[in-house]
């Protein structure tokens, strides 16, 4: 097997998940390399049992070591479980290959992360967006959770000018917007003077994937499932909180 023919289509998802899982691109990306370098240094543990993305998640769990890359205290393998099927679109099956459990267990570890997500607390959300049908769509999932929508925005500038007056606890936006402006250039220039996550939801997920973009930021494309942009949600926000209480403790 050709790591680099069969693997590389499939290493920008891996970089969404590794990121989602370590809470930043560049712990992320450092395990996504350090997976890559084992993988390259012993050849020979490459299975042609699986498909190739199936493999290169499998080969990259079987290398990372939460506690070395420091991510141990807010690595929760049930969390695993739940973006493996819901965001990255693997089947229950190959989500139990990858973490080397039963499927039986797969389904057992979604139903808790589904339950935890339900008791955790609620946040503030601010949604770029310019079409219509798909912000209220965006709007109807997040309150369904028991966040609360601050407002909507189609334009940078509409972002931008309501960030100035809203302090949202997450931001759901979309790239390309109703005007022309891109709604990544909102972000950047938002990030500029607040701190929050947010999820970039995009049919063009090519100009977030491969290159880099602003922190902190997650990604889901178009069409979207509503488990994906829940546990999406839930992930970047239990990251964020986690960083706050360790903000607070320093200080």
């Amino acid at each position: 097997m050709s790591a680099v023919v069969n693997f590389g289509p499939h290493l920008p998802v891996l970089r969404r998940y590794a990121r989602a899982m370590t809470g930043s691109q560049s712990s992320g990306d450092a395990v996504v390399r350090a997976a890559l370098q084992a993988i390259l240094s012993a050849p020979n543990q490459i299975s042609n049992e699986y498909t190739p993305k199936v493999e290169l998640f499998r080969l990259f769990h079987a290398v990372w070591n939460p506690i070395q890359s420091n991510t141990s205290q807010s690595y929760r393998p049930h969390r695993s479980a739940l973006l493996l099927t819901a965001v990255e679109g693997l089947s229950v099956d190959e989500a139990g290959i990858i973490l080397k459990v039963s499927p039986d267990q797969i389904q057992k570890d979604v139903k808790q992360a589904h339950e935890e997500i339900m008791t955790e607390n609620c946040g503030r959300v601010m949604i770029i967006e310019d079409e219509s049908i798909i912000a209220m769509h965006l709007q109807s999932l997040v309150e369904d959770l028991g966040h609360s929508v601050l407002g909507i925005a189609t334009t940078h500038k509409e972002a931008v000018d309501m960030i100035k007056t809203s302090r949202p606890d997450i931001i759901l936006a979309d790239i390309r917007l109703a005007d022309g402006s891109s709604g990544l250039e909102a972000i950047k220039e938002i990030l500029e003077t607040i701190e929050l996550p947010v999820i970039f939801i995009t049919a063009f997920p090519e100009y977030l994937l491969s290159g880099e973009r602003p922190e902190p930021t997650y990604l889901i494309t178009k069409p979207f499932l509503a488990e994906t942009v829940t546990a999406t949600i839930s992930q970047a926000l239990f990251f964020h909180r986690e960083n706050e209480r360790e903000r607070q403790s320093a200080a």
